[in-house]
């Protein structure tokens, strides 16, 4: 029961599933997400609180039980037990989630204990739901690559074989010049979009279409959002 990492034949280290571990951080960046959003914008904390605990015992499972009994692990197998496993090295997962561990024991500390808010609070989260953004959606761990400085010859089994340092590249994951060309092109766009697109409409006289802010019936408890929402303030 209490072991980091699955056994299977042909590997000579315990592994995970790769698409069950980002499956799972997903998931909780999720939750994160909404918990944090929710502070930020509306100012109540007691969701932030809940998912902050839930996020410090789901680590702690993690780490000093075992990880298929964490419940974002089970919520990520069983989201993905139709999937063929790709399996990566254990130990390296070690220390990525350990930073998991130790940055949501301060989270906790902050907020639940101590009810601290601010910009402290604020970079913590939000370095957490970034590590979990990298993992779950381009399957990059900062914590496995920390690992691998320290234990080069040892990491093993890391996600798209990037331990393996003398890989030549597919064909198919080579950006050509045309396709740099045509992203600054979009980026360009966007910028200029930004910065000369109040400036063109104003020079060319076209104003703003006059709306209808008179506040609906159902929405007369929260006028002033309604307004906000509707382009009235």
């Amino acid at each position: 029961m209490f072991r980091f990492g699955e056994s299977v034949v042909g590997y000579e280290v315990l592994v995970f599933n790769e698409r069950e571990v980002r499956a799972a951080a997903g998931i909780t960046f999720l939750f994160a997400f909404i918990a944090f959003m929710n502070a930020f914008l509306v100012g109540e904390m007691g969701p932030t609180k809940l998912m902050v605990a839930a996020f410090l015992v789901d680590f702690f499972i993690r780490i000093f039980i075992n990880p298929k009994y964490a419940p974002s692990m089970i919520i990520g197998r069983w989201v993905v037990n139709n999937q063929v496993p790709e399996y990566v090295g254990a130990p390296q997962k070690k220390w990525a989630w350990g930073f998991g561990l130790i940055l949501s024991a301060v989270v906790f500390y902050l907020v639940v204990l101590n009810d601290i808010r601010g910009p402290v609070l604020i970079i913590s989260c939000g370095l957490c739901m970034l590590l979990l953004f990298f993992e779950a959606v381009f399957g990059i761990c900062v914590g496995c690559k920390v690992y691998n400085f320290f234990h080069k010859e040892s990491a093993q089994y890391c996600p798209g074989g990037v331990c393996d340092l003398n890989r030549e590249k597919e064909h198919t994951q080579k950006i050509s010049f045309w396709q740099t060309a045509t992203l600054l092109l979009f980026i360009g766009g966007i910028f200029l979009a930004i910065t000369l697109g109040p400036k063109a409409i104003e020079s060319l006289g076209l104003e703003a279409q006059e709306r209808d802010c008179t506040v609906p019936e159902f929405a007369l408890n929260h006028a002033e959002t309604w307004k906000l929402h509707n382009g009235c303030l």
